[in-house]
């Protein structure tokens, strides 16, 4: 296998592992905060903070470390208009994802510290609002990604 190859499937698998970890984490964080059960909802929350850590930041160094290269090695222009709408795109989903991390930590720290018996803060409705709303367009800025990758629309020199 020669090295664009190599490099071509480690981008598609990091990009697959970060779409797969997002809607993941926000399935089971969204059913978790759904149920109003102490525990359940603390120890999902600790595993999405895990997750996001073991998966989702590494992916995204990743994608950005191979998706340069690959620009590199197939002569993409760095100034085209599809390079532009590509990084536009992966630092919106950056701007809409860093705060989401820091919000998994609110949820976190608010389900740890909740009597067991008495869940129903506000703070925590608030933040998951929150969270939702800023995961449902990085999510999309995603998806868009890939249609990005897969048809190339726009032009590349």
């Amino acid at each position: 296998m020669d090295s664009y190859l190599a490099l071509k499937l480690i981008h598609i698998i990091s990009a697959t592992v970060l779409a797969g970890t997002g809607i993941g984490i926000a399935f089971f964080m969204l059913m978790a905060s759904r149920t109003g059960n102490f525990a359940t909802i603390s120890m999902t929350a600790r595993h999405v903070v895990l997750a996001d850590w073991l998966f989702t930041a590494p992916a995204v160094v990743i994608q950005l470390i191979t998706g340069i290269w690959l620009m590199k090695i197939l002569h993409y222009s760095f100034t085209s208009a599809w390079f532009a709408a590509v990084i536009s795109l992966f630092i919106f989903i950056g701007c809409c994802w860093i705060p989401v991390i820091v919000i998994q930590y609110k949820l976190k720290n608010i389900v740890e510290t909740q009597p067991q018996n008495n869940y129903s803060d506000a703070r925590f409705k608030k933040l998951m609002t929150l969270w939702i709303t800023l995961g449902i367009p990085a999510f999309t800025g995603i998806l868009i990604l890939f249609w990005l990758m897969v048809f190339k629309p726009l032009s590349i020199n």
